[in-house]
């Protein structure tokens, strides 16, 4: 565990985090800690309790639902905009028996003990102000995605997925596999191959080794559907507009 030290007015690089005012974000530093976290790294598991609640800063997490006979299926997905964890706003100590989090970009999150995140949400307007404005963001998020999936093709999908992945992680190469994206998108493999193909030979993005770069930011987003706008904007209108994802505060590495 890395716990924060230094500045306690510098940025945390988590967007719910830093839309709180420099002495709510004070108060707040005490009780998280900056914690390193790896590919497919299991945060939690279905039916599992919710000891910690997770803040990223340049990680990606997916929320995953589980099924008996079949691969398990993106539903949300999380990033420097937002929470895992946020059952136990709603009054859950555990997860729904179906549901799993898995880090799907490395890399590090602020991790808050449970018991902590309870007493600071009941003691803190704002703080509970900022948590229910993210939770309005994640509910369109989890509406959207499931018309796009029904509506729109792998390839749009695809480009609407690299892209909230490219805003979150604040580099252009990141790790991804085609079996890993198929998941996130609900189809199978084949299907992801042949459109990452597609995007490649259009110069759009360069895939390597289980390494994806995103050559053409706005080739992209001319490729994706209005899904990727739509839960932009929607991220902005409740958290404020997004700055490039910040490095963690020095001290804490």
């Amino acid at each position: 565990m890395t716990t924060a030290s230094g500045d306690h007015g510098v940025a945390f690089g988590n967007r719910l985090l830093d839309a709180l005012s420099p002495p709510d974000r004070a108060r707040l530093r005490p009780e998280v800690a900056l914690e390193d976290f790896g590919m497919k790294q299991v945060l939690y598991r279905p039916g599992g309790r919710i000891d910690s609640l997770y803040f990223p800063v340049n990680a990606v997490v997916s929320i995953l639902t589980t099924l008996r006979d079949d691969p398990a299926v993106e539903v949300a997905t999380v990033g420097n905009e937002g929470m895992v964890g946020s059952h136990i706003v709603l009054g859950s100590e555990t997860m729904s028996v179906r549901e799993l989090c898995q880090v799907q970009v490395p890399g590090r999150m602020w991790r808050m003990d449970s018991g902590s995140f309870v007493r600071v949400l009941s003691e803190a307007d704002p703080f509970r102000d900022v948590v229910q404005r993210y939770l309005q963001a994640l509910f369109a998020q989890i509406s959207q995605q499931v018309a796009c999936n029904a509506l729109h093709s792998v390839e749009e999908r695809c480009c609407r997925w690299l892209l909230l992945t490219h805003d979150r992680v604040g580099s252009d190469t990141f790790p991804i596999t085609h079996e890993f994206l198929s998941q996130m998108l609900g189809v199978r493999r084949a299907s992801v191959s042949l459109a990452a193909s597609t995007l490649q030979q259009a110069g759009l993005i360069d895939y390597r080794r289980g390494r994806l770069t995103v050559v053409d930011r706005h080739g992209l987003e001319d490729v994706a559907c209005e899904c990727y706008r739509v839960l932009r904007d929607e991220f902005d209108r409740l958290l404020g507009p997004a700055d490039a994802p910040a490095d963690p505060p020095a001290g804490t590495a």
